[in-house]
């Protein structure tokens, strides 16, 4: 083994085909050259011009970038759709997942193919036969875990208790054993969760997930210690696999931005003139999956137009006919006190703009450490997997955020738009609003805190290279 194959490391990188999943990878990446890492990044070759544009910007030249055919012939899935973002429908998503599984043996080659010692392997949940390829060449794997600390724990403990089994009605509060003054209905937890005796094809691939989860070497966490302490420790008890939290990953950034700012976006020249009329804005964005039916994008609708505030919603490209019949005409009704963006933009160069003040989010995990890092209180708006888990934390747990109201009461009820411009108006301008802007701004300190030299996610990183370089000399053939 030569000096520079025990001293400089070598992490294999692949992210699932999903921008929610691989941005956050994409940031892993810049943070672990930071710490002398060199990278390899698998992908496919309909994902290649996304990955590489953000790398042009962030990490030019840094990243070895290798293609693998993506499974064609797939049932439900048109041929050349390679990210989940671009599927007819979420009812497909399990087949995209399960299609992934034929790109195992290309996998395997290209590995055999790499000119330099592999340190480790960090690999998506949803790829869990990743582990398999690892476990054959003698690779640690490390599982990207795109949940939240307090969102894992307490699935944990309703799974390990069959809690979801007991009660009477979907919107029963439930009691977390572990945690008891954290309260969870049925309907935070989607289906084959939520159901007594889950069982069926989807059941079984989210136990493999589970199942290699389990068995890699570590679980890398985009988030940090300090904000959720308990949780994170709970973890490290609850089993033997460590919970590494490198984040918030999207702090990583170099400082550059995947936007060309010579092209003067109309959005970001929007926002400039609103900071200089010293009007706020509220920003709203549901993800690259959600699907939102008619009724509740007209309430929507409505709900932002009488609220009064100035808003900036960003919506799919792919969105259907209809959706984009109801936001042309509330743009038109709005206004220059709305603006409606189609394109994909950089959420966190949204975020981090002095005009922006609130943010109406589903609660993805990425989005809520995006928002912390800016210091934009959220808007809570859960709809589907883990987001209703992330919503209790934001606005129950660490108190950054408040809560849409549905018309029953139900965390998946109606939203009403009288009930959203209600809440709407309560986050900018109320004196809730002001709680939750002052407590995340605290929060978003905290953040920046622990991704600095020395802080406490820049030396889990520290460790956690240290730690796989040495298994992976001590395990190696020399």
């Amino acid at each position: 083994m030569s000096s520079t194959e025990a001293h400089h490391p070598h992490f294999v990188l692949f992210p699932f085909m999903s921008k929610g999943h691989t941005i956050p990878l994409l940031h892993l990446a810049q943070l672990l050259l930071r710490h002398g890492v060199s990278l390899t990044l698998f992908t496919t070759k309909a994902n290649r011009p996304f990955i590489t544009h953000f790398l042009h910007h962030h990490a030019p030249d840094s990243i070895s970038v290798i293609d693998l055919p993506f499974p064609s012939d797939v049932e439900g899935i048109p041929q050349g759709i390679e990210s989940t973002d671009k599927l007819p429908s979420m009812s497909v998503f399990w087949q995209f997942v399960t299609a992934t599984k034929h790109m195992q043996p290309h996998f395997e080659q290209a590995l055999n193919n790499l000119s330099q010692v592999i340190t480790c392997i960090v690999s998506d949940g949803f790829l869990s036969w990743t582990l398999e390829s690892a476990n054959k060449l003698g690779i640690p794997r490390l599982s990207f875990f795109g949940m939240s600390g307090y969102s894992t724990a307490v699935a944990l403990e309703v799974g390990a208790n069959r809690l979801l089994s007991g009660p009477e009605s979907d919107d029963d509060l439930i009691t977390v054993t572990r945690f008891p003054w954290i309260k969870v209905t049925r309907n935070d937890f989607d289906k084959p969760f939520n159901q007594p005796d889950p069982t069926g094809p989807q059941q079984d691939l989210l136990m493999e997930v589970v199942i290699a989860m389990a068995n890699s070497y570590g679980l890398i966490m985009n988030s940090f210690y300090e904000l959720e302490p308990l949780f994170i420790d709970y973890l490290n008890r609850k089993s033997n696999l460590k919970a590494w939290c490198v984040g918030p990953l999207c702090l990583a950034e170099s400082g550059l931005t995947v936007l060309d700012h010579d092209q003067n976006p109309k959005w970001v020249e929007w926002l400039d003139e609103k900071l200089s009329q010293g009007r706020y804005v509220l920003y709203i964005a549901f993800g690259t999956q959600v699907e939102i039916s008619t009724r509740q994008l007209e309430a929507i609708s409505k709900g932002l137009e009488d609220s009064g505030v100035n808003f900036m919603w960003v919506v799919r490209k792919c969105e259907s006919e209809v959706m984009s019949h109801v936001v042309d005409e509330l743009e038109e009704r709005v206004g220059e006190r709305g603006i409606i963006v189609r394109e994909w933009v950089d959420q966190r160069e949204i975020l981090k703009h002095e005009s922006v003040k609130g943010f109406l989010s589903h609660c993805g995990l990425n989005s809520v450490m995006e928002s912390i890092c800016s210091g934009v209180p959220i808007l809570a708006w859960p709809m589907m997997a883990d987001q209703h888990l992330n919503a209790r934390m934001v606005v129950e747990e660490i108190k950054i955020g408040l809560r849409v109201e549905t018309c029953d009461g139900s965390v998946r009820g109606f939203v009403k738009s009288e009930g959203l411009k209600k809440m709407v108006k309560e986050l900018m301008e109320g004196e809730r609003g002001k709680e939750v802007r002052k407590k995340v701004m605290e929060v978003g300190k905290a953040a920046t805190e622990a991704m600095e030299k020395d802080g406490s996610s820049w030396r889990t990183m520290d460790e956690l290279i240290d730690d796989v370089r040495t298994f992976r000399n001590l395990n190696r053939v020399i």
